[in-house]
């Protein structure tokens, strides 16, 4: 004679919640301490000492107000640095979408556009020390023994070009920018395309719109979301552009001429320049000012890029 089990007693309203709430903590703890000590405290730490004069290690920082940023304001190389960095920004995000969307409106269409997508991606996986070398031997200028580009160039009658020197430099590095980034913004745009349901192309197709149209009017809406991000993306890192710069404007010194300088360079070389001592205050200072830029810049683009999100 078998006997019957009583079924388990259902679990009371709410444990399962009052469970995750004890597991909140425990998680949510460490991420905070290491967002404290590894991101606020270096930030709250780099805005104070640039109200400082500072020379590292041994010695005591001093109060010196807004000297530091008087002396920026003043200063030749820091003016450079700011408006090549804007131009980085401005100019070199514009040729980037505008090369990642005709691609992405290729890619779309295209047989093996995954692969060729692959391929377009590549440049992200090399270091930029790397590619700053690669171009670097590209671009070169030397009598006799030109790089790959002069030589084309002489090779069709076309004298020389000194794509490496100073008033040239930083429109070298916004090209080289743009050719090394654009496969990352392709890849990430193309993933928000892939979500549109084919049906909304082939509407498209059936009503005769061209492609530029089905651009206008399904992709670009459809994406303008993942488009935003894209673009403070973008922001955020060309803000922070080293080291092609240093690479591919460096003639064999220890820092590049000025006139081809970036916020980054510039903080590097007042930290660990040949100028003597160390200016950490002024290094701060300068990285202040690229906190304030990058925190503008992304507050005007998601403004700017706001629109309510289209269901489909």
């Amino acid at each position: 004679m078998s006997t019957a089990t009583a079924p388990g007693r259902p679990p009371a309203p709410g444990a399962h919640l009052a469970r995750k709430k004890r597991l909140f903590f425990p998680f949510f703890l460490p991420a905070v301490a290491l967002y404290v000590l590894f991101l606020l405290v270096p930030t709250v730490a780099t805005v104070v000492l640039g109200f400082t004069d500072w020379s590292g290690a041994g010695d005591t920082p001093e109060f010196t107000g807004l000297a530091n940023y008087s002396e920026l304001i003043a200063s030749d190389a820091f003016r450079y640095s700011f408006l090549n960095t804007l131009l980085y920004i401005v100019v070199g995000g514009v040729g980037t979408f505008l090369l990642a969307f005709l691609f992405t409106m290729v890619l779309r269409e295209m047989r093996g556009g995954k692969v060729v997508r692959a391929i377009l991606f590549f440049p992200n996986i090399v270091a930029p020390i790397a590619l700053g070398m690669f171009f670097g031997i590209i671009l070169v200028y030397r009598p006799n023994r030109q790089g790959l580009a002069n030589y084309l160039l002489e090779s069709v009658g076309i004298d020389a070009v000194k794509f490496l020197a100073p008033e040239n430099i930083t429109w070298v590095v916004t090209g080289c920018l743009i050719w090394a980034s654009s496969g990352f913004y392709i890849t990430i745009l193309m993933a928000a395309v892939d979500r549109i349901p084919p049906y909304l192309y082939e509407d498209s197709d059936i009503a005769g719109a061209t492609p530029w149209q089905k651009f206008r009017h399904v992709t670009l809406p459809l994406t303008w979301d993942v488009v935003g991000v894209a673009g403070v993306l973008w922001t955020i890192s060309a803000v922070k552009i080293f080291e092609l710069v240093f690479v591919l404007a460096g003639p064999g010194t220890y820092s590049p001429p000025i006139r081809s300088w970036t916020l980054g360079v510039f903080v590097f070389d007042r930290s660990f320049g040949d100028q003597g001592a160390p200016a950490y205050g002024t290094a701060c200072a300068a990285a202040v000012v690229m906190i304030l830029l990058v925190s503008v810049l992304v507050v005007a683009l998601r403004r700017l890029m706001r629109r309510d999100v289209i269901q489909y």
